[in-house]
């Protein structure tokens, strides 16, 4: 059988057989997650942050999403458990000096080095393009290679100087494996807030209920005395009219004497007394100034547009 030109096809162009299985591109793959944020897949640029599963993301990324969570979003799945900015840390990197940006080889006439990264570890040189395991402290947010916390064991961060513990220690861009320890890692971290946090409220109620209730203790009075409040109540020492009220266990033989005429309902008046000043008896309306006669007394006249 031929075609028009007199060739002859051949078998595997005839006959399909099974679709071959893609394989992804080690380099492409690689450059996907040391490159480009996790979350918006643009290039990452400073400030750069990590969650507690060692995923890379751009700040303003993660701050767009923690603002409007019901906006649609490609890979919503890969920030489930990012709740606030406390669950993130931004990364203290370091620079690499041979890095010369994406703008060096724009015509594409010069050999491009894929494993050239734009970070590296501050203690070994390596470089954060994918092929060496890296961590970040949770601490601090200082990056290192795994060669680097192997070869230089210290409990101290080579870079800035501040303590930290192995548990402190976040796997960047992690195997599976990896990622399922530091997810299992951060539920016990959480479970352990929370209990912290309903333990600290529990002790705080109980610390208000002793409080109210001594100052509850503090303020209660003592039984009055039924016996010489009565008798001291009705009348004074030279006769005079006292004011009724309770009497303390320190001066119940003393009764407390109230001028008379400033209460309500009493006989004699406040013009009668003569211990009292003129002065003091014209703020009262029983003084004679205060009292108007007949001819002071204005009537009441309503003037209306028919007046006239």
């Amino acid at each position: 059988m031929g075609c028009d030109g007199g060739t002859i096809p051949k078998r595997h162009e005839l006959v399909k057989g099974p679709k071959k299985v893609e394989k992804v591109d080690k380099n492409a793959e690689l450059a996907a997650k040391w490159k480009y944020c996790a979350l918006s897949q643009e290039k990452l640029k400073r400030p750069i942050v990590a969650c507690e599963l060692g995923r890379l993301y751009n700040k303003d990324a993660i701050i767009e999403y923690l603002l409007d969570k019901s906006a649609e979003r490609p890979n919503t799945e890969v920030v489930t458990h990012i709740r606030g900015i406390k669950d993130v840390k931004e990364l203290n990197l370091t620079d690499n000096s041979a890095w010369e940006g994406e703008r060096r080889n724009i015509k594409g006439d010069c050999y491009e080095d894929m494993n050239l990264a734009m970070f590296i570890c501050p203690v070994v040189g390596l470089e954060m393009n994918g092929k060496h395991k890296f961590f970040y402290l949770q601490t601090c947010g200082c990056v290192f290679s795994e060669r680097a916390v192997k070869e230089v064991k210290t409990e101290i961060c080579h870079k800035c100087g501040d303590p930290f513990k192995e548990e402190d220690l976040v796997v960047l861009n992690g195997a599976k494996e990896d990622v399922e320890k530091l997810q299992k890692a951060m539920e016990e971290r959480r479970t352990k807030a929370k209990t912290a946090k309903k333990s600290k409220k529990s002790k705080d109620t109980k610390v208000s209920k002793k409080q109210d209730s001594a100052v509850a203790e503090s303020c209660d009075v003592p039984p009055k005395d039924t016996s010489e409040t009565t008798s001291t109540s009705e009348t004074g020492d030279d006769g005079s009219e006292s004011a009724p009220g309770p009497s303390t266990s320190g001066e119940s033989s003393k009764t407390l004497k109230a001028p008379v005429g400033l209460f309500v309902g009493s006989k004699r008046s406040i013009q009668t007394m003569r211990d009292k000043s003129e002065t003091y008896k014209s703020l009262f309306t029983s003084h004679s100034s205060a009292k108007r006669t007949k001819d002071q007394i204005s009537n009441w006249v309503t003037h209306t547009p028919y007046h006239f």
